[in-house]
């Protein structure tokens, strides 16, 4: 017997919806790809290498930026419906793929911005306090997702499972291990932006996909976290019931 064996009919349907959730944000990528005409690990390849090997410097200011600017709008604007974070940045791709490279990069700080305030309007949506040091902490988290243009090999429960431990150095220590990841998949967006001609277009494409995608899993993300506080039971119980729902492979390594 595991740990959801005993959740009530509307846990398990609630846990369905989830289910649902993350099936669409694995589908979003597929336009840019078809797109740019290219594999999500060849993209990459594409950018120069002094931009490679700035990426993660420039992924880790980016989302320091996002997380002050982010922290600093809820003061004043409310949380978005999500078509509207979709329709910002979107134009904003469109404006970065525009100029090719040099103002993708310019770009990327404002989009992540808006990503990271959509993040903390679905934790706020699921009755979660997203100037809650813990909270914060989580919105981060989701950027730990695999991203859109890659193939889900179920890996991404492990982001889902994540608790985050609440030191003094919390934030930085969630940004830390967030950067790797998020900077192939920023990497993958100016690739796919840098495109000859159709950066503009790309630059859309990639941002729609890229909002979608992560609105999606931050609704799995706190609904999980929701699900698991409404029912008594640990989130990692419920993840694996999620893992079978999906017929994912479990964790590697």
């Amino acid at each position: 017997m595991t740990g959801t064996d005993l959740i009530s009919q509307s846990a398990a349907t609630r846990l369905d919806a989830l289910a649902l959730r993350y099936r669409k944000a694995g589908g979003v990528g597929l336009q840019v790809l078809n797109l740019v005409g290219n594999q999500a690990e060849n993209l990459l390849e594409r950018l120069p290498d002094g931009v490679k090997q700035r990426l993660e410097a420039a992924t880790e200011r980016a989302l320091s930026i996002a997380l002050e600017a982010a922290g600093q709008s809820r003061a004043r604007v409310g949380d978005a419906p999500g078509w509207l974070n979709r329709a910002a940045t979107t134009a904003m791709g469109a404006a970065g793929g525009f100029g090719g490279l040099p103002s993708a990069l310019a770009e990327l700080p404002v989009t992540t911005t808006v990503l990271l305030r959509a993040i903390q309007g679905i934790a706020a949506e699921h009755g979660f306090d997203p100037d809650d040091p813990e909270i914060r902490a989580e919105c981060l988290q989701v950027f730990a997702a695999a991203g859109p243009l890659e193939h889900d090999d179920g890996t991404n429960m492990a982001f889902l499972s994540a608790r985050v431990t609440l030191t003094g150095a919390t934030v930085h220590g969630v940004i830390a291990r967030v950067v790797p990841r998020l900077a192939t998949v920023l990497g993958q967006k100016l690739a796919a932006q840098a495109v000859p001609v159709v950066g503009a277009v790309a630059g859309a494409a990639t941002n729609f996909a890229y909002t979608s995608y992560y609105q999606e899993m931050a609704h799995v993300h706190f609904g999980l976290r929701r699900l698991a506080i409404d029912e008594g039971v640990p989130r990692e119980a419920l993840v694996d019931d999620l893992r079978r729902r999906l017929a994912l492979p479990g964790q590697k390594g």
